[in-house]
């Protein structure tokens, strides 16, 4: 659930293409219907995070021929051979990742259940790949538990933000690299 903050939901699962192809905006959504019927099923309906990763930008056109008795009015063959919208679909290249689960680590079989689920609604080859980062984050499980402890992460929504050993001098005590979560908050 996406008003769930950074801390709830440790576990993270990719659905990661094996392919370059086009996955079209239909696949996508069915994909997703599958994805989060399942997890609403077996983990519970705000115990999951759900983000589709690739969008469809790229517009699939189709120039219509017909081949059937008095259609010679309509064929022109390639004269004005540009077609009319048909769909819209995404590209996706090799090892870009098509949805992303996090939830609690008790969920994570069900995770990884609803997206081989979801697996079967992509053309082509996909993996299924459990994230040695935290939640959505950036920050590996080991970093942002240790970071965490030293109050040097900044929650950000569903990320956080990594406090530096930047900013004024005033503000850094002596003998200590990074400021405090409450002096950066100002």
């Amino acid at each position: 659930m996406k008003k769930k903050g950074v801390d709830e939901f440790p576990y993270c699962v990719h659905l990661v293409s094996w392919e370059k192809e086009n996955v079209s905006s239909e696949a996508l959504e069915a994909a997703r219907i599958a994805c989060n019927k399942y997890m609403t099923k077996y983990a519970g309906k705000d115990a999951f995070h759900l983000r589709v990763r690739v969008h469809p930008f790229h517009v699939l056109r189709i120039n219509k021929m017909l081949s059937c008795a008095g259609a010679d009015r309509l064929q022109t063959g390639m004269r004005g051979a540009f077609g009319k919208p048909q769909g819209v679909c995404a590209r996706v290249a090799i090892g870009q990742v098509l949805l992303s689960v996090r939830c609690k680590d008790q969920n994570g079989v069900h995770a990884q259940e609803a997206l081989r689920r979801a697996k079967f609604k992509f053309p082509g080859r996909q993996k299924i790949i459990v994230s040695r980062k935290w939640g959505f984050t950036k920050f590996a499980r080991v970093d942002y538990v240790k970071w965490k402890e030293e109050n040097r992460l900044v929650n950000d929504g569903v990320t956080a933000k990594l406090l530096g050993c930047h900013g004024p001098l005033a503000n850094r005590s002596a003998g200590r690299a990074f400021i405090d979560a409450a002096v950066a908050t100002h």
